[in-house]
């Protein structure tokens, strides 16, 4: 359906002359006051609001002695009376509203100036209960906000601090408030009340227990607009709170295609965030290589082995402060992007000689308290799943072959299956001494994925004998199995659960290889 045009509004510019405060931040409040009252206005207030207003000196009458009524119940009703919200909602460019308001005896307020609860600080602590965070959720503030948003013909709302500079410059310049202005603070007035009811609304799901709710909520402030998307043709933008963490400290702004590498990279460096010194080499949200070591220079060469013709381009991300050594090791090809917790003396003076590479600190890396859920967008709406955060140990560990795998070889699964899980389907890792030798990913048949790893592999130089491989999916047939063995590997990790999980089973034994079922599958689409 088109759009009717807003060409059937008054769009004259607003002389404000009542306006109501009434804010929980009070941060530049006075300031706005004192512009207000210079500028004539009659300020009315409720509260800790109208109490600052007065310490600073100026005139204030209480909402209270407007309606006639105290604030009651704790405060917990104020501004819900009709002398407020017929004030706000008056139409005062419609005859019939204003000759219904002179004989209600109330007075159009042109400005409200309101900021709500701390809703979301407040339930981010971790001892909040729901008797308190309950109380922290405001009625009165989003009713007036969205009151004056809908009359923004006649109205203007400010709902942020950082709204009122703008706000002060207009109306000392030109004593008024024009509708442009009006209707964009509108929209950021119901964009402001949307995300409240949307924290709101998923809090009571936790509590609740609705891990999948009936009504998908999500409501993420803007973060930054980008050059373009995946391709130049495509706008996009991210969303949310990324600089809690990570902060791109030197080189060109993060794209599209970057923040989709980084978050790969998180990810899988999650999984090795209490372990030895490690590097991940990255290349469109795939890791190429991957390896820990006593050093974080052996770790990074070890993973740059993997594949020596993927990395360029690409991203290293590492799980230690990046020394000296290493940043060397990594600048002899060109690299985009380099992640890590912290940069040792010189190292980013180094890094920094190249403009165009990327260097990103990581504040804090990805926990299923970040990320519970995964939604993705298609047809119609949206699929939401549970974050992958599934893992297994050593004590998980079902071995289902005749031969059980020994120290090094279990070390090597269980390195090899944190890896596997972050490759895309069908994937396959080889792996020996904690480091990756062949990495096979997106593949529409397991043994095209293996065959590529075995291949990437020997093209390398990198001997398979004694090595591991880690599936992330059951082997529906032997052959990938048989596979294995002939190209080198003694132990199979993989999630089990194929009709020829016997047959499968068997062909290990016949070969001497350890197998062990994690009943756990990792695709990644």
């Amino acid at each position: 359906m088109a759009l009717k045009p807003l060409s059937t509004l008054p769009k004259t510019p607003l002389k404000i002359n009542r306006a109501l405060l009434s804010v929980s931040d009070k941060s530049g409040i006075i300031e706005l006051a004192k512009v207000l009252h210079d500028n004539g206005v009659e300020l009315l207030s409720t509260g800790g609001t109208a109490g600052k207003i007065r310490e600073a000196g100026l005139p204030v009458k209480d909402v209270s002695e407007i309606t006639g009524f105290p604030e009651c119940l704790d405060g917990r009703v104020k501004t819900l009376h009709p002398v407020i919200h017929g004030g706000i909602l008056a139409r005062t460019s419609y005859k019939p509203d204003m000759e219904e308001l002179d004989k209600m005896n109330i007075e159009p307020i042109e400005l409200v100036v309101v900021n709500l609860y701390p809703f979301k600080n407040t339930i981010q602590s971790q001892s909040v209960t729901p008797a308190i965070a309950t109380e922290h959720i405001d009625i009165g503030g989003p009713t007036m906000i969205r009151a004056a948003a809908k009359n923004f013909a006649h109205v203007c709302v400010l709902t942020a601090p950082e709204q009122y500079d703008a706000f002060s410059g207009e109306l000392g310049e030109n004593g008024a408030i024009s509708f442009d202005q009006r209707l964009a603070l509108a929209r950021e007035a119901f964009q402001h009340t949307a995300d409240y009811d949307s924290a709101i609304s998923n809090y009571f799901n936790r509590i609740d227990e609705q891990e999948l709710p009936e009504l998908l909520s999500i409501s993420l402030p803007k973060h930054a607009e980008l050059r373009y998307g995946e391709n130049p043709h495509q706008r996009a933008a991210v969303y949310g709170n990324q600089e809690d963490f990570i902060e791109c400290f030197h080189g060109k702004e993060l794209s599209y295609n970057n923040y989709l590498d980084i978050e790969s990279a998180l990810r899988l460096m999650s999984e090795f965030r209490n372990s030895k010194p490690t590097t991940a080499i990255f290349k469109h949200t795939v890791p190429c290589g991957v390896a820990s070591a006593d050093t974080l220079a052996v770790s990074y060469q070890k993973a740059f082995s993997t594949d020596t013709v993927s990395p360029f381009g690409g991203i290293v991300a590492v799980n230690r402060p990046l020394d000296l050594e290493t940043a060397r090791a990594i600048d002899e090809i060109f690299t985009e992007i380099i992640l890590a917790p912290e940069f040792e003396k010189g190292v980013v003076d180094f890094l920094s000689q190249k403009k165009n590479r990327r260097l990103v600190r990581i504040k804090k890396l990805p926990t299923p308290a970040d990320s519970a859920q995964n939604v993705k967008s298609i047809f119609g709406g949206a699929l939401v799943q549970e974050t992958d955060w599934g893992t297994i140990g050593v004590d998980d560990a079902e071995t289902v072959t005749s031969r059980k795998a020994d120290q090094r070889e279990l070390s090597d699964l269980m390195f090899a299956w944190k890896i596997v899980k972050h490759v895309k389907s069908n994937a396959i890792v080889f792996a020996k001494n904690e480091q990756t030798l062949g990495i096979g990913t997106g593949q529409t048949s397991r043994v095209d994925s293996s065959e590529i790893a075995v291949s990437k592999a020997l093209k390398e130089g990198l001997s398979l004998d004694g090595c591991v491989i880690a599936s992330d999916a059951f082997f529906p047939f032997s052959d990938g199995v048989t596979a294995a063995a002939k190209a080198g590997a003694t132990a199979v990790i993989q999630p089990g659960g194929s009709i020829r999980d016997e047959e499968v089973v068997h062909a290990a034994n016949e070969h001497n290889m350890a197998m062990i079922f994690t009943g756990m599958r990792h695709f990644r689409h």
